[in-house]
Parts: C-alpha cells; structure tokens; sequence
C-alpha cells in the first residue's frame, strides 16, 4: 500500500522579527514539499511496474525523493520548534547538560551554532545527536538533504533558505534572523526531540 504524507498542522503565534505573512508563505512551501513528496512515490510506484523499461526514469526520479522528503521533514522540525510561544531551555534539563559536556558551555555551543548558520548559500544549520557515539553534532546541510548525517536524529533545525528570511530582513539581514529565531524558539519542543532521539 502506497504511504501518504500529511501537513502537519502548527500552533505558530506572533513571533521577534519574522512576520506572519513570512510564515504564511513559508508553510505553503512545506505544503509544496509534501505533495511533492507524495507525487514521487505514486510516479514510483507506476514506474515501478515495468521497472527495466522505466530504469532511468526511475532513477532520476528516485534521486528527486530525498530533497523533497527532507526539504518536508526539516520544515517540520523548524515549525515545530516555533510552535506555542518561546520558552527558554531548561538549565537541569538533559539537552542543556548534554550540550555542556560536548562543547564546554551552552554558550560556546550557541556561538558554533549561529556561525554555521552564517555559512553562505542556501542550506539548514542542524543539531543532532549521534544514538551509536552518544553525542550532540552540529553540521550545515545544502540544500534539504546534501550533508544529512546518516544514523543521526535532528534535534534543532534552522532553515537558512532565503525565503525564510528574506521578506522581513534585508539580504544583509542574515544575522539579525538568526538571533531573532534563538529569541522565538520553544525549547519544550527541541528538549522533547532530543529525548526521542536518545
């Protein structure tokens, strides 16, 4: 039986900096990714059927999923660590202490963080925790998928493509987006992912 995707649904309010018409925009980007990913797998499992006549067809096509998936599971990650209003990481929490004992202070961390967030070109700025090592990564990946760590589970997920910003912050804006996204993060959400991902 053919999986079917579903919009997730966000409780988003009024965040620092970044606009209502800018989030508006943006979820129906990540509708975009869903659907898309969802076309994929039906134009596969059509494909599938004479799969040596389709060989190449159903390669290119194949090679297409993982931006569309990703580029749908990464959105996911990013609303829901906007959704239900700030709230700031809990200092006894488990993330809080894992984020220490890997990079030496949380503030050392949030500085490496934002500067992979500052990398140029279009891409995302991940956390992850690597379930076979037991530690806390951070890493840039291009795109949606260039870059993913394989075998690891996104704990935070910054979306760095321009529409994410752009409508609000100047193209110098970078930056302040940033910063404002730190400000508007719900850190219930993102201790929840990494208790998941443990």
């Amino acid at each position: 039986m053919l999986k079917k995707f579903e919009e997730k649904k966000f409780n988003i309010p009024a965040l620092k900096g970044i606009s209502a018409k800018t989030i508006e925009d943006h979820l129906k980007l990540y509708a975009g990714y869903v659907k898309n990913t969802n076309l994929i797998l039906q134009k596969i499992e059509e494909l599938a059927k004479d799969s040596e006549k389709y060989a190449y067809e159903l390669g290119e096509i194949q090679r297409r999923f993982g931006f569309e998936y990703d580029g749908m599971r990464n959105h996911e990650i990013y609303f829901d660590a906007l959704s239900n209003g700030a709230k700031i990481i809990s200092k006894d929490g488990e993330l809080h202490k894992a984020i220490e004992s890997t990079s030496g202070s949380f503030e050392a961390w949030l500085a490496r963080f934002k500067a992979i967030a500052m990398s140029r070109g279009i891409g995302w700025a991940m956390l992850y925790y690597d379930k076979k090592d037991k530690c806390l990564l951070n890493a840039y990946v291009g795109d949606h998928e260039l870059g993913q760590l394989s075998g690891c589970a996104v704990v935070l997920a910054l979306d760095m493509w321009e529409h994410a910003y752009i409508a609000d912050y100047s193209p110098g804006g970078k930056k302040d987006y940033v910063e404002d996204f730190f400000v508007n993060l719900n850190w219930e959400v993102i201790e929840k992912n990494f208790k998941e991902a443990l």
